[in-house]
């Protein structure tokens, strides 16, 4: 189903993040969010970037099969560290585990993003991140507060999680899940140019 449509829509968004939403918004892109469901579970032996364009891929396409009259944007991000993709934790107790995991260490986030419309295509973001370290009590108040519930890596580098950030290196935009470069230059494929 369709939640919010533009006027005149020059794309679909394939998500129901707020914040990839308010990233197109940023730049000009007038878009229909719709509504999709895919499995985001890694497959084994999956690498973080092969990771994030699957799905990222996945995403757009289901999108295109909603409003094959618009080309569809889908995005996917994932916390890597130690070789380890951290997903969107399952509960206060995975979400500690992996504050614990990241704190006082430099992880990468990989972002897709894919764009399916009379072809399919995509582009990927890398980005570094070093977090302050991060003791019980503080993990335990962010917890509190709600945010990490449905952040990969149980972190949102645009909220409360900014007090942890210590260094990045990249796009802070990537992280936050829409890789705003990148996606304009894919936009700019298929003829929609922002700014």
């Amino acid at each position: 189903m369709h939640d919010r449509y533009a006027a005149d829509p020059l794309i679909g968004l394939a998500s129901q993040s707020l914040r990839r939403s308010a990233l197109l918004d940023q730049i000009g892109v007038a878009h229909a969010i719709i509504r999709i469901a895919v499995d985001e579970q890694p497959v084994a032996g999956e690498q973080p970037d092969d990771y994030v364009i699957r799905l990222a891929l996945a995403k757009a396409e289901a999108g295109r099969r909603v409003r094959p009259d618009l080309p569809v944007l889908g995005a996917d991000t994932a916390v890597v560290i130690d070789s380890r993709i951290l997903g969107k934790p399952t509960d206060r107790a995975d979400a500690l585990r992996m504050l614990d995991t990241l704190s006082g260490r430099v992880h990468e986030v990989y972002t897709g993003v894919a764009l399916a419309g009379t072809a399919s295509d995509h582009v990927l973001s890398v980005s570094r991140v070093t977090l302050d370290t991060i003791d019980p009590a503080r993990a335990e108040a962010y917890w509190a507060s709600g945010e990490p519930v449905d952040k990969a890596g149980a972190y949102a580098i645009q909220g409360l999680g900014a007090v942890f950030v210590r260094h990045l290196a990249g796009s802070y935009s990537g992280v936050m899940g829409l890789p705003l470069a990148e996606t304009a230059e894919l936009l700019a494929g298929y003829g929609i140019r922002r700014p």
